[in-house]
């Protein structure tokens, strides 16, 4: 529920993550034990996700964090990462339809309703009401994806684990990819003009390719961090350079 409190570019909610995993892994291992260490690194790295409803990642994660303790062979760092980071983008899509998607506005619509006319009790509902049901509602997650986590490891070790890995994995990329398709926003503002008629560029690219060029700026990002090794903070940089240096080319193109 607190992932968002340690957030950055790089890692996003990773360190809230590993910070809520804490208590547990004292618990499972020795704090001074190489297996401790290795538990929190593997907790630190790149994770994104809705925090309420990814709640259920974190009592999953417990559950198999428990059977890897207990010295069940099957479960290992990688598997448990593996499995984290294919829930991430599924239960992301579904928090974001649910929570900023549904209910917020919806609170948010019975706040302005009781708030008109000065009444104190619109935003009071909305404050209490929205973190009631955050509260409660991750609290719920959380112990139904611990028995989830402690009785999957028949579901996704065996005959079946190539198979439910692999259909989280292309649910995940699914979702990737209509986020970027939703998210990444790039637009072409240039019309030739001719005789009697003017030529719309991206209205040309949109009929030939909808969103091609938002699916290529995926492609290059994904090149330079996954090939290149550019960090996530260089690229955006970059980005913001050449975003500026072509608002700028526009700007005179039209101007003339």
């Amino acid at each position: 529920m607190f992932n968002l409190v340690a957030t950055s570019y790089e890692f996003l909610e990773a360190f809230g993550f590993a910070y809520s995993m804490e208590p547990v892994l004292k618990k499972l291992y020795d704090p001074n034990s190489k297996e401790y260490r290795n538990a929190l690194k593997r907790h630190s790295i790149f994770f994104n996700t809705e925090p309420q409803v990814g709640a259920l990642i974190n009592g999953i994660t417990v559950g198999l964090e428990e059977q890897h303790a207990l010295g069940n062979e099957d479960i290992n760092g990688d598997f448990i990462n593996s499995l984290k980071v294919g829930l991430m983008g599924p239960i992301a899509g579904i928090g974001d339809s649910m929570i900023p998607g549904m209910l917020i506005p919806i609170l948010l619509s019975i706040g302005m309703g009781l708030g008109q006319g000065g009444n104190i009790l619109g935003p009071i509902f909305y404050i209490v009401a929205y973190d009631a049901i955050a509260f409660f509602g991750s609290r719920y997650l959380y112990y139904k994806g611990y028995e989830l986590g402690a009785a999957s490891v028949d579901l996704f070790v065996g005959d079946t684990a190539k198979k439910v890995t692999q259909a989280i994995t292309v649910l995940g990329t699914i979702v990737t990819g209509g986020v970027a398709a939703s998210y990444v926003k790039i637009e072409l503002p240039i019309k030739i003009q001719m005789s009697h008629a003017s030529i719309d560029v991206q209205k040309i690219l949109d009929g030939i390719f909808p969103s091609l060029l938002p699916l290529l700026v995926v492609f290059v990002s994904w090149y330079f961090m996954a090939k290149r090794h550019v960090s996530p903070i260089k690229l955006i940089l970059a980005y913001f350079v050449i975003a500026f240096i072509g608002y700028g080319i526009a700007y005179g193109i039209m101007a003339l």
